[in-house]
Parts: structure tokens; sequence; C-alpha cells
């Protein structure tokens, strides 16, 4: 006997453990720890993930079973490690683990359907029309004619049932195929036999007897010029067969790449590559910090180290933050390494990323390049992991599983024996931290590529600028520099840390904002639809004419968002062509490539865009760089706002002049005297980290502690309140003294989606109970969860305090 230990997608305390299955003996040989398979679960079907087998099971009598969804595992033996080891570090249920390793395509869909089980006669007459045509309807259409209450009725009597139908998204692409039945002398027979009149086969027939091969049908009909009738003919008299192929959806199956070969590395690069190669070599597991400025040629020391571990057989995982910084990361590693390479990133269709991913399965190819999922590749030979822009926040899952892409990273290279690289301009102050304590190997990159000096930093003073009477959002520096790139031919970069038109709509007269009904957040107004938005909730309502607290109509638009910098850019420069880059423009499938490959081919000179063109960009014609308000992020409640600020500035202004054109930066600011706005025009790094790294020792913030951070929420602000302070006192008491605890407090954003949040922050340096106690608050407040409508997020080292 075989018992299959299988995990059940059914997310509860309760089921958060493996239950005993009977493999069918018509079964034994197929089913394998990884695979994902349908087994009863109550009265229902449910999918479930097989964690091991055994040969003996502690009960009775077992139920078997159903059937498997996969012929080869999903998962391997160090992947179902991981998933373990994730739930918990993040504390998650193991199948949300699970499921945050595989794509979207292989995350099942439930089907219900209502089966009559008696005569149609034994059921309420108000049923009957639903089964007038077959015995089996789908739940959804059942409840548009019947109420659930008939339904209930008729399922307890035993004369319906409700089935659960597992359905796998995961649709293989296939193409139809044409090949011959016959051998050559065959083929000859059968023209030879063919009617005069029959000139259309004749041509096919021909066709075959030159190139007896298979060939897809629609490039058969095209290259013959000729219709599926006469192929159908054809198939009918045994002459030709039809076939299904697979075929691979491919996101760059139009694009050429143009082949590079290795650049001869500067006497810096040969002496940050050495050690790397080392680790290689001798399969040592090391985490590498890459420090190296703007444009000193981090990617090219990536390239070679991945050259040496697929000379050894082995395998490589990159990550890169987000989907702005793949297509040219796409052309580099294709460029190099052409179909070795697989991309996993969210511009992809399901499709795609599901043959991106199954190519990885196969060991189709050797390398992964893709935004934070891709550090689950299911590789089984790792010989590298690098991290790209390390410090990037999109490395962090915020939802469960909590995981950081780069603790995973760290983790898969110890499993795996290999060099983990993080490289960064402007490392995190935790990795930085850790590299001074020589947890990780610090390697430095000092100088640009071509030893080109990095780009003058101008700092206005938008105070200032006011107070000459300049009311407008371009400073008269900014504007100057402008008409002088456009007088030129040279391109021009201008970076908004937000999209939309403007920040908030607010009356005049009374001062009222006009605010999301469901969230404590001001609506943003977006002009190209004339629409207020809410960026959390999602929330739309057309823009108000009238204040609807006091009837002004003086209504006016504060801030300034991406569309609102176009139309002032239109007006004052109605010659220059410009391109934006936010989340509107770019949210159609590859409009994103799209944008920059124009940009690329000089049909634009301004690109007008917010985060996502802050980094990755390397384009030759670029010579300036405007941040509109260099202080946005500064004024956020987040212990991080100006390591972040930093961090944003310093990539934005490595933009510029990384070729043979020099480059100039302006930041445009109304608080020119902030450390981080000034150290970042610099670019010195080390003086801004021996300043943070004080203010977060003096409030006792990471690096220095670490923190966890707890957020309940609920419809009624009561319950939220009184869940925070039990939670808050449990806290203090089971946790060591010298933990601090804080709460509870109400989230800088309070409500959203209707919901209450309030939350508590635990600091800690050494805290050995904290995984038992965060556990046991879990489990206590399991019921409430499943049945109150109550929330309990917890989140070990938090990216977002918000």
């Amino acid at each position: 006997m075989t018992v299959a230990k299988v995990i059940v997608d059914v997310p509860a305390k309760q089921t958060d453990r493996p239950f005993d299955y009977l493999v069918p003996d018509h079964l034994e040989e197929m089913i394998q720890p990884g695979m994902r398979v349908i087994v009863p679960f109550g009265p229902r079907k449910v999918q479930g993930f097989v964690e091991r087998l055994e040969s003996e099971s502690s009960f009775a009598s077992l139920r078997k079973i159903s059937e498997p969804m996969d012929l080869v595992p999903v998962l391997n033996k160090e992947l179902l490690d991981l998933a373990e080891w994730l739930s918990i570090h993040t504390l998650c249920y193991k199948i949300s683990a699970f499921q945050a390793m595989l794509p979207p395509a292989l995350k099942a869909k439930y089907q219900r359907k209502i089966k009559l089980l008696a005569q149609k006669k034994a059921i309420s007459e108000s049923l009957h029309p639903l089964f007038s045509e077959r015995s089996e309807i789908l739940w959804e259409d059942a409840l548009k004619t019947v109420s659930l209450s008939s339904i209930q009725k008729e399922v307890k009597n035993g004369n319906l049932e409700v089935i659960y139908e597992v359905q796998s998204r995961a649709n293989k692409k296939k193409i139809k195929h044409i090949y011959s039945r016959l051998d050559e002398h065959e083929l000859k027979m059968a023209l030879e036999s063919l009617n005069k009149q029959a000139n259309k086969q004749r041509t096919v027939i021909e066709y075959f007897l030159k190139y007896n091969q298979s060939i897809e049908q629609r490039l058969l009909l095209s290259e013959l010029n000729t219709s599926s009738a006469v192929i159908k003919g054809l198939i009918e008299k045994g002459i030709l067969g039809e076939q299904e192929v697979e075929m691979y959806r491919d996101p760059y199956k139009e694009r050429e790449f143009e082949k590079t070969f290795p650049l001869t590395l500067t006497e810096e690069q040969m002496k940050v590559i050495k050690p790397i190669h080392g680790s290689i070599e001798d399969k040592e597991h090391e985490v590498f910090l890459l420090y190296g400025v703007t444009g000193s040629g981090k990617t090219e020391v990536y390239l070679q180290s991945i050259d040496k571990v697929l000379k050894k057989g082995e395998e490589a995982i990159v990550l890169v933050p987000e989907i702005a910084l793949t297509p040219q990361m796409v052309n580099r590693f294709k460029g190099r390494f052409g179909d070795k390479v697989a991309v996993l990133h969210s511009g992809l269709s399901v499709g795609e990323k599901y043959d991106e991913w199954r190519k990885i399965q196969r060991k189709e190819v050797q390398v992964v390049v893709g935004a934070r999922s891709a550090i689950f590749a299911p590789f089984e030979n790792l010989g590298i992991i690098i991290i790209d822009e390390e410090h990037e926040m999109t490395y962090k899952q915020e939802e469960n599983p909590k995981y950081h892409a780069k603790d995973v990273a760290v983790k898969r290279g110890l499993t795996h024996r290999c060099p983990v690289i993080l490289g960064s301009a402007t490392p995190s102050l935790e990795s930085f931290a850790r590299a001074q304590k020589g947890v990780y190997t610090l390697l430095t990159l000092q100088k640009r590529m071509n030893n080109n000096p990095l780009p003058p930093v101008d700092i206005v003073d938008m105070r200032e600028e006011l107070r000459e009477g300049n009311r407008s959002m371009f400073s008269r520096l900014l504007l100057e520099k402008l008409a002088d790139r456009l007088k030129k031919k040279e391109q021009t970069v201008l970076f908004l840390n937000k999209r939309g038109h403007s920040s908030f709509v607010m009356c005049r007269d009374c001062g009222y904002v006009m605010k999301c009904p469901h969230c404590d957040i001001s609506l943003t107004y977006h002009q190209y639809n004339n629409l207020m938005k809410c960026h959390y909730c999602g929330y739309e309502e057309p823009t108000a004419k009238i204040c609807p607290e006091c009837s002004s109509e003086h209504i006016r638009y504060f801030g300034t968002g991406t569309q609102k910098v176009e139309e002032e850019l239109t007006k004052i420069m109605p010659e220059a062509r410009v391109i934006r880059m936010d989340v509107d423009t770019t949210s159609r499938k590859g409009a994103h490539e799209k944008l920059l490959k124009q940009f690329q081919e000089g049909n634009a000179d301004i690109l007008l865009g917010t985060q996502m063109i802050a980094k990755g960009l390397d384009f030759p014609r670029i010579t300036l760089v405007g941040v509109l308000s260099a202080d946005t992020m500064l004024h956020l409640p987040d212990f991080r706002s100006s390591e972040k600020t930093f961090q944003l500035l310093t990539q934005v202004s490595g933009r510029a002049g990384r070729h043979e054109l020099a480059g100039e930066v302006i930041f445009q600011t109304y608080t020119p005297e902030h450390y981080s706005i000034e150290l970042s025009s610099q670019q010195n790094y080390d003086l801004f980290y021996s300043r943070e790294m004080m203010i977060r020792k003096s409030h006792s913030y990471p690096p220095y502690y670490y923190i966890t951070l707890i957020t309940v929420s609920h419809e009624q602000l009561t319950k939220a309140v009184s869940v925070t302070e039990q939670i808050t006192r449990v806290a203090r008491q089971k946790l060591l003294p010298n933990t601090v605890v804080l709460g509870p407090v109400a989230s800088p954003i309070s409500r959203i989606k209707n919901r209450y949040r309030y939350q508590c922050l635990i600091k800690y340096k050494q805290e050995p109970n904290l995984k038992t106690v965060l556990k046991s608050i879990l489990d206590h407040y399991q019921g409430e969860i499943s049945s109150n409508g109550l929330q309990i997020s917890i989140d070990v080292n938090p990216f977002l305090l918000m």
C-alpha cells in the first residue's frame, strides 16, 4: 500500500497539515512527490499537492486520490523543502507557499455544479426547468432562477448533489500539422491514380514527394494557395494524416536579438569578478554585495559570471526589480545567451508565463531573467543567483506569503552551494551593514566604464522660484536647459514620482478635499477620462464641478501629476515630442517596450515618467535629467523615506551622460537642505550611510533592530481597536523585556475598502519566542478570522509601514 501525504487547497489553520490518501493501484507507478492531485475533501473535490509518499498510515480507513493533475511533478524536492521554510519564516499556510512558486496558469479554478441524483419528479416543481435537458447545471446558472434555500433542501433530501470540478488553466498551445501517411513509392502510385481534374490534390501530393516531412497546416495552405477542403479530401483517402503539435507561446518570437560578445573587463571589474569566479569554481556559497556607481559595468560582471556557470553545465537566476527594466535586460541576456534564456515578468500573458516556466521545468533553458517570482524557477542545478538593484522595494511581496526575494535567494544559494550576487549603486542599509560586518563580501566599482565623470547636479530651491514670481512647475534653469537640448537634438528624461493629473481636488471656499468614500485617502484627478480615482480600492467618480459641502464652484486641482506636466510642456514647448510613461500609458501588453523603443530610435525629445523610468535605462543621447519634485517621498510616514529618496535620486541621475555626450542633472525641491537630497546630488553613498545609520540607531530601527508589523482590520472600528489592544498586551507579556512593543495605533491610512486598520510594531534584536508567539496569536483568532470578517496581517521585516 502507498500512502500520499497531501496538502489540500483549503487555506485555514485546521487544514494546514498533510492529509493521508491512499494511492489507487493503477496510479502506483505514477504518483510522485511534488505533483498536484485531485482528492475528495469532505463533500467536495479539491486540488492538493503530494508532499511525500509513505508505506503506511496511522488511520484505519483512507479515501483514495481521485486523479493526478500532472504527469510529472511541478515542484521538485528542493522547492517542497523551501515551501516548508517559507511557511515558518513568513507565517503563511503551506498551500500559499506552494501556490507562490507556480505560474498563474497552474493555479486551479473550481467550478461548482449541481447534479440531479434522483428522478426529476422527486424534486420540487420549481426546480424542474433546470433539469429539462440535462442532469447537471452550473451553480451560477441555477441561482439565476431559483433560491439557494430550495437547492439546499433538495441536497439535504439526497435528491441533488453539489459537485466541485477542479479546472486547471494550463492550456498548452497546439498547432495542426499535416504529414504524409505513405512512403515515396506509394505517394507516386497515389499521384498516378488521381482523377485528371484533381489539380489541387495533385499539387499537394507533389509537395510531399519533394519534402516528405510534417508541416503546419496554415503554412501548407498559404504556400500552395489551396484550401482546407483539398487537404481534408486527401486525409479521407488515407494519403495524408493530421496531428496536433504542441507549440510554445514565445513573447519574443518576432524579435531578432543582436549577438553580443564578452567585453574586455576594466581593472576594477577584473578585481571584483575574481572572487565570484572562485566561488563558482569551488562550489562555495557566498553572498557578494556588488556596490558599483551607475554606469560602472555591473551587468558585464553578471554576464561573464553566468557564462562561467553555463560552461560548468549549471543554471542561473537573474532577478530584475520590475517590468521597466526587463526590455533592456532581456536584450542583453538574449543577445549574449540566445535561446538559453527564459523570461518571466508581469507583462507576459498567462499562457506565455506558463510556456516560459515549462521551458525551465523541461531543462530547455539554463538562464531565467525575471521579476520577484522568478526566484522560484524550478532549476535543479543552480550555479549562481543574481539580484540586480537589490535595494528595490519590489523584491518584497506585500501579500501572503510575505517573502523577500533576497532571503529566498540566500536560502537557495545555501542549498545549491552557489554564490549570490546583490548588485546596486545604492545598496539597502541592511545589506551594506552586513557587508561592513563581514556577513556579505563587499565588492566595489567606483569608476564608470568609460571613465566618464558622474554628471554634475544643480539643486533648485522652488521656494525661491515662487518668491521671484515663477508659478510654473518648471524652474527657469530647467526650461533653459530643456530648450538647449531641443536645439542640440539631444534627449531629456523628466522624472515625477506620481501618476495622474493632480494629487487632490479641493474647494477653495470651504477647504473641503474630495475623499474616497471607502478609504481614508484623497481622490486623485485623472484628466484624460475626467475622473477622480482612489489608488487604493479603485473607486472612481466623475470630477466634481460644485463642492458637495458648500456648493461653491471654486474647485481647484492641487499637486502635480504626469498628465499635468505633459500638458504644461506642450503649452511651453509645442515643438517638443514627449513620451509619457506611467501606469496609465503602459497598462496594455507590450506598451512598455514600444514606448522605450520609440525613445531609443529618437522619435521623441523628452521621456516623462514615474518610477518606472528611474533605473536601468541606458540610452546614448540622454544628456539631461530633470527631477520635478525631489522631495515627494521625504514626507511619507516611513522610517525609510530618506533612504528611498536618496536611492531614487541617485538612480535617476545615473541615466544622464552614460556614453560619449556629457550629462547634467537638475533636482527641483522645496527642501534643498535635506541631507538625502544634498548627498544624492554628490552621489555620496558612504556619507549618506553614516548619517542615516546614526538616525536609525537613535530611533531603534533596522539595521540595528529587526521589526515586525501586525495590522488588524475590521469593518467596525471598536473591534479593530480592541483586538489590536489584546494582541499588544499578549506581545508585551510573552516577549523578552528588552523587546519594544509599540501600539495600538491607527495605520497611516486608517481605512481602506471600508475596513478600519490598526497596527502594532515590534522592535527586537534577538527574540527566540517571536515566531511561536505570533503563531499563537493567529491561532487564537482563527475562529473570528474565518467567521467574523476579522483580518490579521503579520509582516516579519516589513518594507512598508503604511
